[in-house]
């Protein structure tokens, strides 16, 4: 059960990885200071997130493991990152698009997880909360102000949602490992939330005055360790030092 244990946990804190390390490209690049500070913010909750999830894992995996080298010393297809993480920071709709898909999401789940049975996992979703109710609003907002803004600004942003929206439905994966987590009362099954989540989504996206994707088929992969194109060039640049100067440290 150890096993899976670290396998859920994974399963959870590499998208918030992957996605903040994205949000750091943008550190000095927002469209103005406030957004660019409160993007940045939103990159080091992620992480320290990150941190917690991590930090946990490697205590029931053992072995000389730590929150570094689950972090960094990985190969790509050990890394269970949702794909929509993985897309780029095309421009700042597409930064807006993939965060409130994500922030919904990631909402909704450590609401649940403060429920676990497992105590270490509940009180990092108790802390996290707040956070991510922070992301959430932030997201929406500016889904809100892109949508119903300009004309460029509602062209811009119903691109990005057009080519971003095949990807959520990939957010609620499971395999057998999850399913026993969570039926041991550990994790949370998402089958659970996905209903709740795309009636959340569909109503902001309505209310940004945009219009919902027709989707015949939702893009898979991600948390089984198959990812976009994108996901070895973030790795390459996020593990560089590691690897270059193994077992550094400050």
């Amino acid at each position: 059960m150890q096993n899976k244990l670290v396998h859920y946990i994974l399963g959870i804190a590499d998208s918030n990885l992957i996605l903040g390390q994205r949000l750091g490209e943008l550190c000095g690049h927002g469209p103005n200071l406030e957004t660019d500070i409160a993007l940045t913010n939103i990159s080091l909750d992620l992480f320290g997130q990150v941190r917690s999830y991590y930090q946990y894992a490697a205590s029931v995996l053992g072995n000389e493991a730590t929150e570094d080298t689950l972090a960094f010393l990985r190969l790509e297809r050990e890394y269970r990152t949702a794909i929509l993480c993985q897309q780029p920071n095309t421009d700042f709709a597409w930064v807006i698009v993939r965060q409130f898909l994500f922030d919904a999401y990631h909402l909704l789940l450590v609401e649940s997880l403060v429920n676990s049975s497992d105590e270490t996992l509940s009180a990092i979703a108790q802390k996290a909360v707040k956070e991510v109710r922070y992301h959430r609003r932030f997201s929406s907002d500016w889904l809100m102000r892109l949508g119903d803004g300009t004309e460029e600004s509602h062209r811009r942003v119903q691109e990005a949602l057009n080519n971003l929206y095949i990807h959520a439905d990939a957010l609620f994966g499971m395999d057998d490992h999850d399913n026993a987590v969570a039926a041991a009362g550990a994790g949370v099954d998402l089958s659970l939330l996905k209903k709740e989540y795309f009636a959340q989504i569909h109503a902001d996206i309505q209310k940004a005055t945009l219009t919902i994707p027709e989707v015949h088929y939702f893009q898979k992969g991600g948390k089984d360790g198959v990812h976009s194109e994108y996901m070895g060039f973030i790795l390459t640049e996020m593990q560089y030092m590691q690897r270059t100067y193994p077992n550094m440290t400050w």
